[in-house]
């Protein structure tokens, strides 16, 4: 256990102590974040922050494990992660296009599964015989690996949201490592991860000298994808849902874009400025405020996630609906799918005044 403590604290360090290089070297080569109509920011920032939380995972790992070369899948999780920060770092110079960034993600995505030999291949039911996936496990186990990369890239719009949520999750997943299923080198990753980006956030939060941009959102999402994987893979439906329950919020704010955009007939790709950090500032938070009650909501799935790793089926049933009630309060309190979507706050008026 000690060593967990020390990993993460290396981890810190190093983080620390790489992101003022970046900062010189994210200038020098023009990777920087431009303001426009759709970004909070107001002046030019440095970006590819996510350099720094990469170098210190790789070195960190490197001090603790060192036998890992030699593991194919720590082997292929490096492959697929270094191709998404050399996709990230081009992004955050040049800006590419949504298509080529996705193809990278799931070349990336694809050394994973076939390469690691890292997918979820089958479900045990409670009612019944497992849910065997066959072929479909392959593109079922890309499809998470590709979304929670884009999920968290997608919630990175404020000073210090995405470090911070990410913490939450990688802190939460080591605790399930240790605590829950006795997963030591799933703990490891979990929280050398941790303590890098707890690190950049010394940088990165409100106001940012540095942002870590598509180098570090997209890492991250990647790393916080895999690990998942290696920890709740081929294990009962309620298990499966644990990773989900952990991931709330940036699959949550995910999820209602995607609704929003096919109601609008947009492109999937198409930004806007409706997430859920622009619908609280937009009630009037200030961006401090609105990130601290972000990372709170985070939090809060991270510890509902340990309750429902111990629940009964019924109470894993229970706590899902609450979940999903307690989450469509939020998005129609909060203007998610516009003012005009308030179902539930219909429903219970209508039920009020029925004579």
């Amino acid at each position: 256990m000690l060593y967990l403590i020390a990993a993460f604290l290396v981890a810190v360090v190093l983080t620390l102590l790489f992101t003022p290089y970046v900062i010189k070297l994210a200038h020098k080569i023009g990777a920087t974040d431009r303001p426009n109509n759709r970004k909070v920011h107001s002046k030019i920032m440095p970006s590819m922050g996510g350099l720094a939380i990469f170098l210190s995972f790789i070195i960190t790992m490197s001090i603790f494990l060192p036998g890992l070369s030699s593991s194919r899948t720590y082997t292929s999780i490096l492959i697929g992660a270094t191709i998404i920060i050399l996709l990230g770092i081009y992004d955050d110079k040049f800006e590419i296009s949504a298509k080529v960034k996705l193809l990278g993600q799931i070349v990336a995505a694809l050394i994973i599964v076939v390469g690691g030999n890292i997918q979820v291949n089958f479900i045990n039911t409670p009612f019944g015989e497992p849910i065997h996936f066959g072929f479909l496990a392959i593109p079922l186990t890309v499809i998470w690996i590709v979304g929670i990369t884009n999920a968290i890239n997608l919630i990175d719009g404020l000073d210090g949201l995405a470090a911070g949520v990410s913490t939450i999750a990688l802190l939460t997943i080591a605790g399930m490592a240790v605590f829950k299923i006795g997963d030591m080198f799933v703990a490891l990753i979990a929280l050398v991860l941790a303590g890098s980006t707890l690190g950049f956030l010394k940088f990165n939060f409100f106001p940012a000298k540095i942002f870590m941009g598509d180098t570090g959102a997209m890492f991250l999402g990647f790393m916080i994808a895999v690990l998942s994987l290696l920890g709740f893979k081929n294990v009962t439906v309620i298990s499966l849902i644990i990773p989900i329950v952990i991931l709330g919020v940036p699959i949550s704010d995910t999820f209602y874009a995607i609704v929003r955009r096919v109601l609008h007939k947009k492109p999937l790709s198409a930004p806007d400025k409706s997430h859920l950090h622009h619908c609280l500032l937009r009630l009037g938070y200030s961006h401090r405020t609105t990130v601290l009650l972000i990372y709170a909501m985070a939090a809060s799935f991270g510890v509902a996630a340990f309750i429902f790793s111990m629940a009964t089926l019924w109470g894993a049933i229970f706590m899902i609906a609450v979940l999903l009630i307690a989450l469509e309060i939020l998005v129609e309190r909060i203007g998610l799918l516009g003012e005009d979507y308030r179902p539930l706050h219909k429903l219970i008026v209508h039920v009020r005044n029925r004579p």
